[in-house]
């Protein structure tokens, strides 16, 4: 089974949840004044006729599994395949002619990079993205695509981002924050509007956290308009600075952030989303790699839904249960844009974990017809043979015997019980 990446860096400590004690009113009313609905109407106001209005689903597959009405909005089919062109495009069209004219600069390696680029090109405004020299260079390319100069630096987005910081006083460009900005957390927020909109009495919602900017936004537009709404954030358990930070009561930075969801891999909180979450949103809860990988491989199977990893947050909190669904709760599929090289990788484990495949090594004697007397076994038990290799060679050999690798796939777990059975009883061993 291939494996994942795991988790690390220092202030990460696993999986959790946190619900930081209930703010005063006051306290909320502060955050909520902050930026007010009607700012937030009107980033929708502003961006409304340049994206796409998604739409909130409910996905029959999941509400039986859970035991409870659970509904997608389906960012992903955002143009640019991820919610980021809301608060990009909000932020730029609040600039001053002269400054878009001069252009706006941002540092990304994904989700950002293309809501900068494309939110941009819809305003006629030069963009410049920088990127980490790592950066998978599909991503490179749909960036320059909408016209943005791409600029490759560093080898993380920290060194890209400062590097973003010192052009952008060279040049005498806006810097455009992914989430810690109020015009972006504004267009983030018109999320929220839109749900209300579309979906009635909805009592909980789970919402993927990074540096914090779409969650707070969409607790700014739901806390005003129906705040009885419960709001559970998500972050992946290494590279969980929210969690941390909400169990805290203060902003905790986790140094080295590691986690296959890029697009919520941040080390910080930001100095505007910080207080807003801290203030409005109800509980935080950290995942592990293989519930993200799992939720990933469940929407695309059970929904028919492509999900990255950050995308895949929600699910994977309600599927591990890590958080209890309401009586209707709407997770945000917040973007798709996953490295099929990944996606594959998420397929095999899903597969793996279901009881659908399985790897096996057998030793055999090293005499004719081992292989022919393992296939009529598998055949019987109408196994499918994926993958096979065959080892004689090498000290962990004993001689005179060959050990097979298998994969196999099967019809659940239940059936391999049966092959593992039907293999011992044709005197074949599994290898030590």
């Amino acid at each position: 089974m291939s494996q994942l990446p795991t988790p690390g860096g220092s202030g990460s400590s696993g999986t959790g949840s946190a619900t930081a004690p209930r703010p005063s009113a006051a306290a909320q009313r502060a955050r909520l004044d902050e930026i007010p609905i009607d700012a937030i109407r009107r980033a929708a106001d502003v961006i409304g006729p340049h994206i796409v209005r998604t739409p909130t689903v409910l996905s029959h597959a999941f509400s039986q599994e859970l035991g409870a009405e659970v509904h997608f909005k389906l960012e992903i089919l955002q143009r640019t395949g991820s919610f980021k062109v809301r608060g990009a495009l909000h932020r730029i069209l609040t600039l001053e002619t002269k400054e878009r004219a001069r252009g706006v600069i941002a540092a990304s390696a994904g989700n950002h990079a293309q809501g900068v680029g494309l939110a941009a090109q819809l305003c006629g405004c030069p963009a410049t993205i920088v990127m980490p020299v790592g950066t998978p260079q599909i991503k490179v390319r749909r960036t320059a695509a909408y016209g943005a100069e791409v600029v490759l630096f560093g080898d993380n987005y920290d060194r890209a981002y400062a590097h973003a910081r010192e052009l952008a006083q060279q040049r005498g460009l806006v810097m455009i924050h992914p989430f810690d900005d109020p015009a972006v957390i504004a267009g983030q927020g018109t999320i929220g509007l839109e749900m209300l909109e579309q979906l009635a009495d909805f009592d909980t919602v789970v919402v993927p956290i990074g540096g914090g900017g779409l969650i707070a936004g969409i607790a700014l537009a739901l806390k005003a308009l129906a705040p009885a709404v419960r709001i559970v954030g998500v972050q992946a358990a290494g590279a969980a600075p929210m969690v941390h930070s909400f169990a805290a009561g203060a902003p905790v930075e986790v140094a080295e952030p590691r986690t296959i969801a890029d697009g919520i891999r941040v080390g910080k909180v930001g100095g505007h989303t910080w207080p807003i979450v801290r203030d409005l949103v109800d509980e935080c809860v950290a995942v592990e790699e293989e519930e993200l990988a799992l939720a990933i491989a469940g929407a695309l199977e059970q929904s028919k839904i492509v999900l990255e990893g950050a995308g895949a947050a929600g699910l994977a909190a309600l599927l591990s249960r890590r958080v209890q669904p309401g009586k209707r709760t709407v997770v945000l599929a917040c973007g798709g844009n996953i490295d099929l090289t990944l996606l594959a990788r998420v397929v095999e484990l899903g597969l793996a974990h279901a009881g659908r495949t399985h790897r096996m090594r057998l030793r055999v004697p090293d005499r004719p017809g081992q292989l022919e007397h393992i296939g009529a076994v598998l055949r019987r038990e109408g196994a499918n043979i994926l993958d096979i290799q065959h080892h004689r060679g090498g000290w962990r050999v004993p001689l005179g015997f060959v050990d097979v690798e298998l994969l196999v796939e099967t019809r659940g777990p239940e059936a391999l019980a049966e092959l593992e059975a039907a293999l011992a009883k044709a005197g074949l061993d599994t290898a030590g």
